[in-house]
């Protein structure tokens, strides 16, 4: 799946499009822009940083349709998937929650130096640009699991 993530309102905002290969484009959600990166792209680094299959971007990619993303029409089959993975989405975003947030304090997270290349990525975006990203990223597969994921089995 391709994401194309772009600056709105001179860059106070962000917003993102999506497209799945053999499904129809669609348009995700918008959200403030900050000083660092926003909500969203943040999510989706962390998530390919440790090869989260289960977390919001994996679900996306694999069919799931948030009441949270506008561009998506809500179906069955969409929302079965976010049930049948609730427990993992949100063991999954407790994780990139925890990453992000050491990451802002400047704390030390195996995270960190892809968030700071993310960021000088957006920084230098302009306005009227994207920033296109794939998921999933092609990366070197880890030995170790997250011992979250390994603990909700969710790879």
């Amino acid at each position: 799946m391709e994401v194309a993530f772009y600056k709105v309102d001179d860059g106070r905002l962000c917003a993102w499009v999506a497209t799945p290969p053999k499904r129809k484009r669609f348009q995700g959600t918008t959200m403030a822009s900050g000083r660092d990166l926003p909500h969203d792209l943040a999510q989706f680094v962390v998530e390919e940083t440790f090869g989260i299959q289960r977390g919001f971007w994996g679900l996306v990619a694999k069919g799931a349709t948030f009441k949270s993303v506008p561009g998506r029409r809500l179906t069955r089959p969409g929302q079965e998937l976010i049930r049948a993975h609730r427990a993992a989405l949100k063991a999954m975003e407790d994780l990139v929650n925890t990453h992000v947030s050491a990451w802002r304090a400047g704390a030390s997270t195996p995270a960190g130096p892809v968030l700071d290349a993310m960021l000088a990525r957006w920084r230098a975006l302009p306005v009227g640009e994207e920033l296109r990203l794939v998921w999933p990223r092609p990366h070197v597969p880890r030995k170790n699991q997250d011992a979250a994921e390994q603990a909700e089995g969710v790879r």
